[in-house]
């Protein structure tokens, strides 16, 4: 008797796999943090392409990045060029990650929770800078006990500079009534050092500041694995 011959790993969709091995069902069964990353990227894509599984498409993603860092720092376009992501499935990537840099930029911090220091500040935006290919140009309103009461961007930049105009960088500050603001901004070239650029910029904010009656604290750059605080280093 001739034996029925099984289909390919790279046919299979994910309705081939036994109910208790797909990724939303274990999910649902285990909680999340039961799942493999393959198997989360699998749920967050939601279905694979014609003839096969979205785990296929999930495992693809990872070996062409290298890494789920890699794949958070990839661009819609990158995304969309691998096989099964088209720019659909490339902004739900995107978003899913976004919403876990934003999650870990808020966690541990409250309205009740004073942020002065650089490495407080840095527990509020590490998230939210991670990875970034262009220069991002954050502001943090705090009030009079350097309580925070927003984070906003003001700008985004090309791949070596930020184009930051008083009136952006003030504006919702005035607007939420801030006692004080810190700066901060990430160099994508991984080295934090201020340029003569961010000196001139950082001192005109300082003017301003004080011609608006909110105190400038501080202005911090970020690099990959280090930061300046332009304040401690006497830059403005």
């Amino acid at each position: 008797m001739e034996k029925p011959v099984r289909k390919q790993a790279a046919s299979m969709t994910i309705h081939d796999l036994p109910l208790y091995e797909r990724p939303r069902e274990r999910l649902q069964r285990s909680g999340a943090e039961a799942l493999s990353a393959q198997e989360i990227i699998a749920v967050i894509l939601g279905r694979g392409i014609a003839g096969e599984s979205v785990m296929v498409t999930a495992q693809r993603l990872l070996s062409q990045f290298g890494s789920l860092k890699g794949i958070a720092v990839a661009t819609v376009e990158e995304l969309s060029q691998v096989k099964g992501i088209g720019p659909a499935k490339g902004c739900q990537l995107k978003a899913a990650f976004e919403l876990a840099n934003r999650l870990e930029s808020h966690s541990g911090v409250t309205g009740s929770t004073p942020v002065s220091t650089p490495a407080e500040v840095m527990s509020v935006v590490k998230g939210r800078l991670r990875g970034k290919k262009e220069e991002h140009f954050l502001a943090l309103l705090l009030d009079t006990r350097n309580r925070l009461l927003k984070l906003c961007e003001v700008s985004i930049g090309s791949l070596d500079s930020s184009i930051v105009h008083p009136r952006e960088a003030f504006k919702e500050a005035i607007s939420v009534s801030a006692a004080t603001i810190i700066f901060v901004h990430n160099h994508p070239s991984g080295d934090p050092e201020a340029s003569p650029e961010d000196v001139k910029l950082t001192k005109r904010l300082f003017e301003v500041g004080q011609l608006v009656g909110i105190d400038v604290l501080d202005h911090i750059i970020i690099g990959d694995d280090a930061f300046v605080s332009m304040k401690r280093e006497g830059l403005f």
